[in-house]
């Protein structure tokens, strides 16, 4: 029960990973989620029992309301609590606007903004219960969204209209649930990654990587690690800090 819990979706791979880990190292027990990747859920799993780390890892959709309310309240009833929230999960699309179907634009909006409001509107009554606790020094956010964005939802990107949508509907989400849940000491920030080397990148040849590289001024992709890091400081920021949707992108924007 004094342990601190983070849940994090998308946490088979990528950005979720690492974020798994990097928490996991911090002290906290760790729950998260996969749609399709047990395989990999499995070697996370293993990674996390080799650092005697307590986690809880399911697998299931979160376009629909049930699991991500299921998923909550498991992670509540192993650990006891519920601290931090990163909503990470998600998918991109590269198509021109008027090749982009029904389905596809709805399978966009529902896995990137839909899934995070879900599991936020779940998570919200836990995080509430923790204002009571004498281990959460008042300045202290009592519980903590932390949503990963992209820079393309702050200026959307040719051919990717329903990424960027989404994105940019995420980013309005983190302001409005700032505002909402600040009386309560919740903070909801967001961070708009740019360039990240995860395999949602890896549709680019060597030589596109090469040439998106040269468009950023630090000169490279960032690694999920970087990312992580970042996400872990911010999940420790004083309760003031809020609202904000904070570039990670070597100064890309």
């Amino acid at each position: 029960m004094s342990q601190k819990t983070v849940l994090i979706t998308g946490i088979s791979r990528g950005i979720g990973r690492a974020c798994a880990l990097a928490f996991a190292k911090a002290g906290y027990a760790v729950a998260g989620c996969c749609h399709t990747r047990s395989d990999l859920l499995d070697t996370l799993g293993a990674e996390l029992d080799a650092i005697h780390a307590p986690h809880l890892l399911l697998q299931g959709e979160l376009q629909n309301s049930a699991f991500p309310t299921s998923l909550v309240a498991q992670t509540v009833e192993r650990f006891g609590r519920l601290d931090v929230v990163i909503n990470n999960a998600g998918v991109s699309l590269i198509r021109l606007a008027t090749d982009t179907d029904d389905a596809l634009w709805e399978h966009v909006l529902s896995s990137n903004l839909s899934s995070a409001f879900y599991c936020s509107r779940a998570a919200i009554p836990y995080l509430l219960k923790n204002r009571d606790r004498e281990d959460i020094p008042s300045h202290k956010p009592c519980g903590v969204i932390l949503n990963v964005s992209s820079v393309w939802g702050c200026s959307g990107a040719s051919c990717e209209a329903a990424y960027s949508a989404s994105k940019a509907g995420l980013n309005g989400l983190t302001e409005a649930l700032a505002k909402e849940l600040a009386p309560s000491r919740i903070a909801v920030n967001a961070l708009a990654c740019g360039v990240i080397d995860t395999d949602m990148n890896r549709c680019f040849s060597e030589e596109e990587r090469e040439a998106l590289a040269d468009e950023i001024p630090s000169g490279r992709f960032a690694a999920p690690e970087e990312v992580a890091e970042a996400l872990l400081l911010l999940a420790q920021m004083p309760a003031y800090l809020t609202g904000q949707v904070i570039r990670f992108d070597g100064g890309f924007l």
